[in-house]
């Protein structure tokens, strides 16, 4: 038997960004429930993490395994690498195998859209990204194919064309701010940033990172994936001390306080098979 194998071109030809924010959407409105999934399961190994993410539907079975290796960065290689592997439901026989990066890129910014999207506003937007790699692209290019943009700033490590350092004025006037990052403390003064900003935080998923302070987090309302994981992986809000009521899970969206927007996401495995479904249905 011959698996097929889906690349990174292949997987964005067939499910372009717009659709995969529908294919969250879709999946959360038919009734899945985030809480329902198994945790992921981090394993040690010596140049840094193995993690296991497996997840089941009606249709199918999916594990991403996947690779965090910190030292990469400095050889020029990707920090994360990753394979998912789909099996039939039925049968349990493997059907498909999946670049698990290319559907990770794929498929973080379209759960970052799905929960954001009602809190957008109806205007040209100004946006900030935090990260110049795959997953600030993946936002940048997500939000593009959903709303219109009005400016787009780019934030790195390093300057080069379409990237800047430090933090840039136009974070005062944003609309967004999307924080894809490896850092490990704020990347900014959330004082800076507008009443009804939406701020999307989507770099880490360890207890002892955040990417945004607290301030931010106590004055905004915030969206979460799943509270349970949320409360036991995000750092950012760990940190600022926020109790479970502070919390709304993005399947069961509630009226939104005046202030900002926060989305903090983590990355749970039943968006990797909503969306490596959606590749397969349509190959």
């Amino acid at each position: 038997m011959t698996i097929p194998w889906f690349d990174a071109a292949t997987i964005n030809r067939l499910l372009p960004p717009a659709d995969a924010v529908e294919a969250i959407e879709r999946a959360l409105l038919n009734g899945l429930d985030p809480a329902a999934g198994v945790p992921r399961v981090p394993v040690t190994v010596p140049k840094g993490q193995l993690l296991l993410m497996p997840a089941t539907s009606p249709a199918s079975v999916g594990v991403k395994l996947a690779t965090v290796a910190p030292a990469n960065a400095a050889k020029g290689l990707p920090t994360v690498n990753a394979v998912y592997v789909l099996f039939d439901g039925d049968t349990l026989r493997p059907v498909a195998l999946f670049d698990g990066a290319a559907l990770t890129t794929r498929r973080t910014p379209a759960v970052s859209i799905a929960a954001v999207r009602p809190y957008l506003r109806p205007r040209p937007l100004r946006v900030v990204v935090f990260g110049a790699g795959p997953q600030g692209r993946g936002h940048r290019d997500t939000l593009a194919a959903v709303a219109e943009l009005s400016t787009v700033d780019i934030v790195g490590r390093t300057a080069r064309p379409g990237v800047t350092t430090g933090v840039p004025a136009a974070l005062a006037t944003a609309d967004v701010v999307v924080c894809a990052t490896t850092a490990r403390t704020p990347l900014f003064d959330s004082r800076v940033l507008r009443d009804d900003v939406v701020v999307i935080a989507v770099g880490s998923h360890e207890p002892d990172a955040r990417e945004v302070d607290a301030a931010l987090c106590h004055r905004a309302t915030v969206i979460v994936e799943d509270v349970a994981t949320a409360l036991r992986e995000c750092g950012d809000l760990i940190q600022a001390g926020l109790p479970a009521d502070r919390l709304t899970p993005m399947h069961r969206p509630r009226p939104v306080a005046a202030g900002p927007v926060l989305f903090k996401g983590s990355g749970l495995a039943w968006q990797d098979l909503v969306v490596a479904e959606a590749v397969y249905g349509r190959a």
